[in-house]
């Protein structure tokens, strides 16, 4: 009888030991961690003024700094290679547990602590950006009512801005466009409530660029290093829109809608025709897509100028040839699915969310006289 008391009591012992390793040891910390970010972005989604102050304009910039003064002395992208081997270790991980190398519980924990130290990171470094005040609040600009009249005015009026920006790309290179963009972010950096320089931004090529290029993708922001990517297919009149709009992720923009705004914003305010023009036909490219259903939609296509035309359709074809149409419906819904998750709740919709954003601040006289003059608040 006082073996088996003594075995019990032992069971017991090393059961609590084993609860105690996994709920409060530092195997735990990682978890822990996670449901402790997971709290702050419900309180920083119900409080964007409280984000807005306390991360993205007092802790994001110093990380930012930190993070892409390490990053700028490489030259290949070191989040590409982080999630190269992020993969190849949970793979490792799989065979082990199909081998038997590993318990499974441990395989199980193991994937568990991975998962929720990609988690924390990648709020912490970046993710909280999600939950900031809205463009609008931001940058004080009046939101604009829904009325067809007006967007038709907007639009005429960006067609006209277009046709007068248009220019070829013979005499300029990527490097010269690169200095133009940071030079218009320096300029406004005010209006845009952007704490100037936050950090160096050195575009890095995609690792995979032919594969992205079938999935349409130009860009994309690594939040792991502060790392601008953009893709080797992209042509030289697209360059300008898509550097300022991965430019504006690495500032904190994270809804698409907006850093396309921002992108739209910078270039287009440029002495620079080459960024002028470059966000024009981006933009335009917005505009025709949301003008469709209009009676007159014919009759605002007469108004842009044929070598216009020709640039628009020339992006169009350029990205129609490399795109494959498996690879990129399974990558929008994978964007879709991301951008849903972090409360973005039109998903890749946001994108064109951009056309509001260029309708309420064409329409605000006060704002527009703020970029001009020079004379924020």
């Amino acid at each position: 009888m006082g073996s088996s008391i003594l075995v019990f009591h032992n069971y017991l012992y090393m059961t609590h030991y084993k609860l105690r390793q996994i709920f409060f040891g530092w195997a735990a910390l990682p978890v822990w961690l996670a449901l402790v970010t997971f709290g702050l972005t419900e309180l920083f989604s119900r409080y964007p003024k409280v984000t807005e102050t306390v991360y993205s304009q007092t802790l994001y910039p110093v990380i930012a700094f930190l993070l892409s003064f390490l990053s700028k002395w490489v030259s290949f992208s070191l989040g590409d290679a982080f999630y190269g081997l992020l993969a190849v270790f949970l793979i490792i991980l799989l065979m082990l547990a199909i081998i038997r190398k590993i318990k499974f519980g441990h395989f199980i924990r193991l994937i568990i602590q991975t998962l929720a130290i990609c988690y924390v990171l990648f709020y912490w470094l970046w993710g909280f950006n999600y939950y900031r005040s809205g463009i609008n609040d931001r940058l004080q600009i009046a939101k604009s009512t829904s009325d067809t009249v007006q967007f038709v005015r907007v639009f005429e009026n960006l067609i006209v801005q277009t046709n007068a920006s248009y220019c070829t790309y013979e005499n300029t290179g990527y490097s010269e466009i690169t200095s133009l963009v940071e030079a218009s972010y320096k300029k406004n950096a005010p209006f845009l409530k952007l704490k100037y320089p936050q950090g160096n931004r050195r575009p890095k090529s995609i690792t995979l660029s032919d594969f992205f290029a079938k999935a349409s993708i130009a860009g994309y922001y690594g939040p792991f290093f502060n790392e601008l990517h953009l893709n080797d297919s992209l042509l030289i009149i697209e360059y300008p829109q898509v550097l300022a709009h991965e430019a504006a992720h690495q500032f904190g923009i994270t809804s698409e809608g907006e850093a396309n705004f921002y992108g739209w914003l910078i270039c287009s305010r440029s002495e620079s025709a080459y960024l002028r023009y470059s966000a024009n036909i981006n933009m335009i490219s917005y505009f025709i897509s949301k003008a469709k259903p209009l009676h007159n939609f014919a009759d605002l296509i007469r108004q842009i100028d044929q070598p216009v035309l020709d640039d628009i359709r020339k992006v169009q074809d350029h990205w129609d040839h490399m795109r494959s149409e498996g690879i990129d419906k399974v990558a929008g819904n994978i964007n879709d699915a991301y951008l849903k998750t972090n409360k973005i709740e039109k998903g890749v919709k946001d994108y064109f969310g951009v056309v509001q954003y260029v309708m309420d601040f064409s329409t605000d006289s006060l704002a527009q006289k703020k970029v001009g003059s020079g004379q924020y608040q």
